[in-house]
């Protein structure tokens, strides 16, 4: 794990939360690290400092990092807050590929509670108010169910400090706002309102999961092979369901715009399709264009500093894998086969057991259910079987000779937290191998297998 801190008492308290496990051999703590945003001048160097002098008192490496949030802005528009984000995952991203590693953050229920409030005020759909993942890819946010009151608490016991940022009462900001002013109203109304609003956002993370993973497997009877979608298949669909095919379409045609996007920019997709005439939208990022018979996305002609121009891609597909069970993949061209066995099946598998990379034999303790068999995604990595560090998925296909034009085509399996536990054909992931078992030890193992369709 790679622990990101920036001075906070969150952040504080996960740093010392992780050390703790390091010691009991829970995990391992590769590193604290920081990201200097370059906004707050010497209070920014003095919040660097501290978190270096961190490290060194839980011992382990510190890294730091230096980010441009004003050239960003520059460049590509959005508030303070969006342009430190992009800026500070990407380079944790970089940081924690470097070291092999998973991100952990030290996100709150609190912070949970504000992130839902804040984009329920702004019209979020499913996907907005299921809040902060508690696993997207290589982030971890171990804290999500901890109060933000408890991790001070936690660090005044052990008589840890703590860095306090001073734009955190900058009420122009709408966190802040909501922080300081409406969270407490909620307290005093509702007691346990926090907690309400975090049950609300797992339930609607459920529902989003399913509706999403129904896009997915929708789509290809909507989608063209240029991208584009087809009127009258798309007015078909259920709302629900044809809101998330507009998005990703969007999405696809367009990745830097989709920070933009709003339920309100697919909605008048949406409506613009339904017409069934001529027509023309101009959003945030990209333009749409509408002859009555498809809809075409186009990011071309977009401003440099919300989009840049990308080809459509418009090969995806996304299926269940149920256990025992098999699911047919049309796209890869293959049908994957789950089925469980314990260890006296096959003692002594440490690895891949001498198998071809079509059948993998995994640790069933190591997976998160349900399974699913999707092509890759942009940032997709997995630590290779035997491997130093984690990979992009991209880099293993390019080593591997994988045609450009077959790259979509490779199927993955992801776990219920979107991990890659095997990319078909060459690899699983080495944090889900079978180990050998003690002696009387009969523990439970799933072995995938893809067979030519």
């Amino acid at each position: 794990m790679l622990a990101a801190v920036s001075g906070g008492a969150d952040s504080v308290a996960l740093a010392w939360i992780l050390k703790d496990l390091h010691d009991d051999g829970a995990l391992a703590l590769a590193a604290i690290a920081h990201v200097h945003h370059q906004l707050r001048g010497a209070e920014a160097d003095a919040d660097e400092a501290f978190c270096r002098d961190l490290a060194a008192r839980v011992g382990v490496p510190f890294l730091s990092g230096r980010v441009d949030v004003n050239a960003e802005i520059a460049a590509r528009g959005g508030s303070i807050e969006s342009a430190a984000r992009r800026l500070r995952y990407a380079w944790l991203d970089e940081a924690a590929t470097s070291a092999g590693a998973y991100i952990a953050t030290g996100h709150t229920r609190d912070d949970q509670a504000e992130t839902v409030l804040l984009r329920l005020l702004r019209g979020a759909g499913g996907r907005g108010l299921s809040g902060i993942r508690p696993v997207r890819g290589a982030v971890i946010r171990p804290l999500l169910d901890c109060r933000r009151a408890d991790l001070r608490a936690f660090l005044a016991a052990r008589g840890e400090t703590f860095r306090e940022d001073s734009s955190n009462a900058d009420l122009s900001i709408p966190r802040n706002r909501l922080r300081h002013e409406l969270l407490p109203v909620i307290d005093r109304v509702a007691p346990g309102g926090r907690d309400a609003i975090a049950r609300a956002a797992a339930l609607a993370a459920d529902d989003e999961d399913f509706l999403a993973r129904v896009a997915i497997e929708t789509a290809h009877s909507v989608v063209l092979s240029t991208g584009g979608l087809r009127v009258d298949r798309l007015n078909a669909l259920a709302p629900a369901v044809a809101r998330r095919v507009v998005r990703d379409a969007i999405e696809r045609a367009a990745p830097d715009a989709a920070g933009h996007l709003t339920a309100l920019h697919v909605d008048a997709v949406r409506k613009l399709a339904a017409k069934g005439e001529a027509g023309h939208l101009d959003l945030s990022g990209v333009t749409v264009e509408s002859d009555g018979r498809t809809v075409t996305f186009d990011a071309s002609g977009s401003p440099e500093h919300l989009c840049t121009s990308a080809p459509a891609h418009p090969l995806t597909f996304e299926y269940s894998l149920p256990l025992p069970g098999r699911v047919d993949v049309p796209e890869a061209n293959f049908v994957i086969v789950a089925e469980r066995r314990d260890q006296s099946a096959a003692a002594g598998v440490e690895t891949n057991g001498g198998r071809t990379t079509l059948e993998v034999t995994l640790d069933a303790a190591a997976l998160t259910w349900p399974l699913a068999v999707r092509n890759r995604r942009p940032g997709d990595r997995i630590k290779p079987l035997g491997g130093l560090g984690r990979k992009k998925v991209q880099d293993l296909l390019v080593d591997g000779k994988v045609p450009r034009a077959d790259r979509d085509r490779v199927a993955v399996v992801v776990d219920a937290g979107g991990r890659l536990v095997w990319v078909v054909g060459v690899t699983p992931a080495d944090e889900c191998r079978v180990r050998a078992a003690s002696s009387g030890d009969r523990a439970e193992m799933v072995v995938l297998r893809a067979e030519r369709r």
